[in-house]
């Protein structure tokens, strides 16, 4: 049996920047923000750092640990620590979650080089409430389109995975998110300096969006609504921080045994917490603004219905900020499929004994 070079991490820095870019995604940008509207704002808040504390950081340290232990991948990894046992499937039905979860993830992810396409060519602008949603509708559900969009998204992950670890993950997170970073808080705070006057002379600013947004609203809260918020706040929880679909611990295998996973774990948490934080504070104050209340309980539409239409009433700053938004979440996206296909290679590698560049190329090919 060929014994498999295993490949590390360059630095500390690396791996907690590739780890939080596995974690800051869609999640953060797209899927936190539009449940913290429909759950009344910081009330949501408060439950999931809640949440946070009592299973993200334990989780996350001992998915680190398993692979750092185990020096092998998610499928092999609890299967090394325990032989002879059933906790081999743990590990098998982490790849398998994470393979089903690329499968949406990544046609998502697409969307957003449709709607960074929109705001290059200023296609926001003339349009109706009503237009946004039936142009959303349109585009989701063309059946060419959207897989155009799919496969230059997967192509350019597909390149980055078969660079390597060091050469292309580590590399190429190390560049994109200091500039996520940058850009997550540069249009929280352009979202604050937001105002609109209504129709009976009614102002609305960013800053009364941000009121809304961090105050818990506790109104209506019964032991039934409770239970189904504490519910999606936790499945919040393991959709942002990518735990439970073997990432982790194939990142865990790749780490060096002089880091502290404890202190790398809080950076990683405070990053994509952070972020999910400051997703909310530009969005939900921007919506609020042109959208009032209702705008913000949009759902899933909120980034691809809701937000196009704030950007478009902006005016010509709109188109800015519109462009600015949508390579944010195509950046956020582009990290978290980098981690999910990197991990699923990784697994294939060790299990096949095949080359990272035609494990790749196959894995990418099924999708």
């Amino acid at each position: 049996e060929r014994k498999m070079k295993r490949e590390k991490f360059g630095s500390r820095l690396g791996f907690i920047l590739i780890s939080a870019g596995c974690a800051i995604g869609l999640g953060n940008v797209w899927r936190f923000p539009y449940i913290t509207g429909e759950y009344g704002g910081a009330a949501f808040v408060l439950i999931y750092l809640f949440f946070l504390l009592v299973l993200g950081l334990p989780i996350m340290v001992s998915e680190f640990l398993i692979g750092r232990h185990s020096r092998a991948n998610t499928a092999r990894a609890y299967q090394k620590l325990a032989p002879g046992t059933h906790w081999r499937w743990v590990g098998r039905m982490g790849v398998l979650a994470g393979f089903l979860i690329l499968s949406y993830y990544s046609v998502v992810a697409g969307w957003t080089l449709e709607y960074i396409f929109e705001a290059l060519t200023n296609g926001f602008s003339g349009k109706t409430p009503d237009e946004f949603i039936s142009s959303f509708q349109t585009f989701s559900s063309n059946p060419w389109r959207p897989a155009i969009w799919l496969i230059l998204f997967l192509l350019g992950t597909h390149f980055i995975i078969v660079k390597g670890v060091e050469k292309g993950i580590e590399r190429v997170s190390k560049f994109i998110m200091p500039v996520l970073l940058v850009m997550v808080v540069g249009i929280a705070i352009f979202s604050l300096t937001l105002k609109t006057t209504l129709d009976d002379g009614t102002v609305r600013t960013g800053l009364q969006g941000l009121k809304v947004y961090l105050t818990p609203d506790m109104s209506g809260i019964t032991v039934q609504k409770f239970l189904q918020v504490s519910l999606d706040a936790m499945s919040q929880l393991f959709f942002s921080l990518s735990v439970s679909m073997g990432i982790m611990i194939t990142y865990g295998s790749y780490v060096k045994k002089d880091v502290n996973l404890n202190k790398a774990v809080s950076q990683i948490e405070i990053m994509d917490t952070g972020v999910a934080f400051l997703a909310g504070m530009m969005i939900i104050p921007a919506v609020f603004v042109f959208s009032g209340l209702d705008g913000m309980s949009a759902g899933p539409g909120l980034m691809f219905v809701s937000l196009p239409n704030v950007f478009f009433r902006m005016g010509m700053a709109g188109r800015i900020v519109g462009l600015l938004f949508f390579l944010l979440a195509g950046f956020a996206a582009l990290t978290s499929c980098i981690s999910v296909l990197e991990s699923i290679a990784a697994n294939c590698m060790e299990l096949f004994h095949t080359e990272r560049k035609k494990t790749t190329g196959v894995l990418s090919i099924i999708y």
